[in-house]
């Protein structure tokens, strides 16, 4: 039988104490070379391992807080979006009755709505995500711009209206009374039936009479039937105003007036009984009854 062979280690105290030796077998010694080194290379991959997951763990709460902060905003994000909707929607509606009201029938308006989107279409709305918010929002802004647009349009227009709405007669020429009409009558000073073209208003003599809407003086002259006589032109509407019988003129030929300027006042030149201004409305060459544009009484 062989015999084995042994390591002999021996314990030295640096102070007194009792020497002591270890003998190992070359086989236990083989074995334990390897089996520490396994040990502690288990050890330091275990040591790694539990601090990666500490931090592993420390990442993910941080990124569970930031996902609940990140969920919170996209919820607001979200609410934020259908409150805009909702203001978008309403503009709209005011769009819509505007374009009602002026009779718009042009290029320049949209036959359809602009943009896409708004509340009350009957789909619900999914969880948002950043493709559908950004989506959300293009279409928003689409729908924002043509809103824009239109209301551009409709700017114009209503300029362009006041613009003719200053140069539509709407007021009367002088305070008094109305004391003949446009209609037949007897002439004043004949007795005959003739048609009265215009609208007599009595009143004091030297009493301001004014332009019934914006203009340009067109002429001022005197003539037998009509006296001192006014003619205002209205170039927007294309109405001609008249007044006639005034004592004096405070305007000129190719001056602009204002509606409600004094342009001169009430006299009785010409063909009339006291004092009173004729006052005649006139479009294209055809006399109107100017009753209707009297709209102050």
């Amino acid at each position: 039988m062989k015999k084995e062979k042994y390591i002999s280690l021996f314990v030295i105290p640096h102070g007194s104490g009792r020497q002591r030796t270890i003998s190992l077998t070359r086989k236990a010694v083989k074995i334990t070379a390897i089996f520490i080194p396994s040990v502690i290379l288990i050890l330091t991959v275990l040591l790694v391992d539990y601090f990666g997951m500490r931090k592993v763990r420390r990442n993910y709460q941080d990124l569970q807080v930031e996902y609940n902060r990140q969920e919170q905003l996209l919820n607001q994000y979200q609410e934020s979006i259908e409150d805009l909707e909702v203001s978008i929607a309403k503009f709209d509606e005011y769009r819509k009755k505007l374009n009602i009201m002026a009779g718009l029938k042009a290029e320049a308006i949209l036959d359809e709505d602009p943009g896409i989107g708004g509340p009350g279409n009957g789909q619900e709305l999914s969880p948002p995500s950043s493709t559908d918010g950004l989506t959300m929002l293009q279409n928003i802004g689409k729908q924002a711009e043509g809103i824009q647009d239109n209301f551009a349009t409709l700017s114009n227009f209503f300029e362009e209206q006041s613009i003719i709405l200053a140069q539509t007669p709407s007021i009367a020429p002088t305070q008094g009374y109305m004391v003949s009409g446009f209609k037949y009558r007897a002439d004043p000073f004949t007795g005959k039936r003739t048609f009265h073209p215009g609208l007599d208003i009595s009143t004091q003599h030297g009493n301001p009479v004014i332009a019934t809407a914006d203009g340009i003086i067109l002429q001022t002259k005197t003539d037998q039937a009509g006296g001192n006589t006014i003619k205002l032109s209205h170039p927007q509407t294309g109405y001609i105003t008249v007044y006639c019988h005034l004592s004096k003129f405070l305007v000129k030929p190719g001056q602009h007036v204002k509606r409600g300027d004094t342009i001169g006042l009430v006299g009785r030149t010409g063909r009339a009984r006291g004092p009173h201004v004729h006052y005649e409305v006139r479009l294209n060459g055809k006399r109107l009854n100017p009753y209707h544009f009297i709209l102050d009484n």
